[in-house]
């Protein structure tokens, strides 16, 4: 049966064998620590492994042509070496064990790009949470544009308010074979994957039905990746297929009781600390939108007049302007305090930390004003991401 909303089943390939070698986590994360990936690239060992295959933002930099080349190159040695089994027209329902020890359900397959706009202001089916900054999307579309294969780290949040979706799967899940079942990597926990049958498809894509029905045609926003879905789009804007039409994504109901946002922190490099508050306080004045400070030794709590309803909309906004002024001056999106903590003790770098944004809160505002300061929230700790274990061909 064919419903009318973007999501449906898939052909998914997984690797044969050695998931734990496979299967590594999201290219933007760690983008300021290139230790973490010499833990994964020695974790990983000479088997085959999606480290292989992605570019992580660690590594970005002016020229990433030999990097992708040699991507693109891997990609199809993997295609061409026989290492994945093909699951055909398949939803995969997954349980993830977080670093936390909390289940964190979600369920891929694929979206048509079609119903799937990142502009603030749009109607919709699928929409961006956050500004998509347009000058990310380039070098991520010379990453995928020739690319045989795309793996997921894209996930899709739908308002499920009574669970119903999962409450079905996890009372059904003895019936469904298991695609997967392993640990990961670098202490991130652990994940076990279902195919679904097809009465259990069936069920699944006839709900998300009334829900879309239920929020007037908008039935997911993106949680997680969101230039990754804008850079699939851009893609398939330049080469109409019916491969590139569609991309590989996890959905996750919003309210499930493990998903838990946490604000993205900034660290501000090339800079003087001290500098750097004197001109945010005399910039936006003495108030009740609160930031605490971090830099050497320094821990220093402030208050300034707000600017945006989201502290982290006020800090961005000045942070923007700061960075225009001062060439010298970098900004990082850090996931978690200790992450922060540590890259703030550098020479000439302050990190900031706030309140950020209740969950409850996102469809609304979502549907209210278009989309939210960029990087407002994050899905959980770092690593809780989602790592990179399903795979589709795109060409």
């Amino acid at each position: 049966m064919k419903y009318n909303h973007s999501f449906s089943p898939a052909d998914i390939l997984l690797p044969k064998s050695s998931f734990e070698n496979w299967a590594v986590i999201a290219c933007d994360q760690y983008t300021s620590e290139p230790e973490y990936w010499e833990k994964v690239k020695t974790a990983a060992g000479d088997k085959p492994s999606a480290l292989n295959i992605v570019l992580p933002e660690v590594y970005l930099s002016a020229d990433n042509s030999e990097r992708i080349e040699r991507i693109n190159k891997n990609m199809q040695e993997y295609l061409d070496s026989d290492i994945f089994t093909a699951y055909n027209d398949s939803l995969i329902f997954v349980e993830r064990i977080q670093s936390d020890g909390k289940c964190r359900r979600g369920i891929v397959g694929k979206i048509d790009l079609e119903s799937y706009d990142y502009h603030a202001g749009t109607t919709a089916e699928i929409r961006a949470t956050e500004q998509t900054v347009l000058s990310r999307i380039p070098p991520r579309v010379e990453i995928r544009k020739n690319a045989p294969l795309e793996l997921p780290h894209v996930m899709l949040l739908f308002d499920d308010v009574k669970d119903q979706i999962f409450s079905y799967l996890v009372t059904n899940k003895d019936k469904f074979e298991k695609a997967y079942d392993f640990t990961f990597m670098c202490n991130a926990g652990s994940i076990t994957g279902y195919l679904l049958d097809e009465a259990a498809k069936e069920t699944v894509l006839s709900m998300l039905e009334d829900l879309k029905q239920q929020n007037d045609g908008f039935l997911f926003c993106v949680g997680d990746g969101n230039h990754s879905l804008a850079t699939a789009k851009e893609c398939y804007n330049l080469n109409k297929t019916e491969a590139s039409r569609y991309a590989l994504t996890e959905i996750v109901n919003i309210h499930d009781t493990a998903l838990q946002f946490e604000p993205i922190y900034r660290v501000v490099f090339g800079i003087n600390p001290e500098e750097l508050l004197d001109e945010l306080v005399k910039t936006l004045g003495e108030g009740t939108q609160k930031f605490t400070c971090i830099y050497g030794d320094t821990v220093k709590e402030i208050g300034v007049n707000p600017t945006a309803q989201l502290a982290v909309g006020t800090l961005q906004a000045f942070l923007d302007e700061y960075v225009k002024n001062h060439p010298e001056a970098e900004i990082d999106y850090i996931h978690g305090e200790d992450s922060l903590k540590k890259l703030a003790s550098r020479p000439n770098a302050i990190g900031f930390i706030f309140d950020g944004m209740q969950k409850s809160e996102l469809f609304e505002a979502v549907n209210a004003d278009g989309s939210l300061p960029r990087k407002t929230f994050s899905m959980g700790h770092a690593d809780d991401k989602r790592f990179y274990i399903e795979a589709r061909k795109i060409k």
